[in-house]
């Protein structure tokens, strides 16, 4: 390799990285224990997860019925794992615009 140009082009697939198909991405939808979750970061050694809790609803001493929402739980899971992914297409190519150019 004497040229610069097959160093060049050695390097870029050496550095190009594989990247799994199965992993978890952001904006997932997965399910666990039947609930329905959403994965707010994800990184290559773990996924969070943001899970909504059923509001608590009782009535208080005046005959008044309460409910307060709180707020989602986070937890941190591989993001290899194995769930259900709800909302995972195959990406379809992107349609490029071509400009004509008048001469």
């Amino acid at each position: 390799m004497k040229n610069p140009r097959e160093h060049a082009q050695l390097f870029g697939v050496i550095q190009r990285q594989i990247r799994p198909q199965f992993r978890l991405r952001v904006n997932d939808i997965v399910r666990i224990s039947g609930k329905l979750c959403r994965v707010i970061r994800a990184t290559e050694s773990t996924a969070v997860i943001m899970m909504n809790q059923p509001p608590p609803e009782f009535t208080t001493l005046f005959d008044k019925h309460v409910r307060f929402q709180p707020a989602p739980a986070r937890f941190r899971i591989s993001p290899n794992s194995e769930l259900e992914i709800l909302n995972r297409n195959p990406r379809e190519p992107k349609k490029r615009k071509y400009e004509r150019r008048m001469a």
